[in-house]
């Protein structure tokens, strides 16, 4: 016999106060510059993951590392500006 708890956790599991509150939407939309360019980098990487990388692939993984670097900065620039941190 299964117990009412695992159905009860299966009817609320899609409870309404479950979702993302809209501050944690904006967050989220805030860190998707840095969220994209880690899926790029990771692209980059995985692409070489099963051969020699050549110059091209080199090129592509120290531009992706740079935008994932750009966009952590942005980001953290961006939070210290909001908050005042670095006033």
């Amino acid at each position: 016999m299964n117990p009412i708890v695992t159905v009860q956790d299966a009817v609320t599991a899609f409870a309404d106060w479950l979702e993302p509150t809209d501050a944690e939407l904006d967050a989220i939309d805030r860190e998707m510059p840095v969220i994209v360019a880690d899926i790029d980098l990771l692209d980059a990487h995985i692409a070489t993951l099963d051969r020699t990388p050549t110059e091209m692939d080199e090129r592509r993984i120290r531009r992706a590392r740079r935008r994932a670097l750009a966009a952590r900065v942005e980001l953290i620039n961006h939070a210290v500006t909001v908050t005042g941190l670095g006033a």
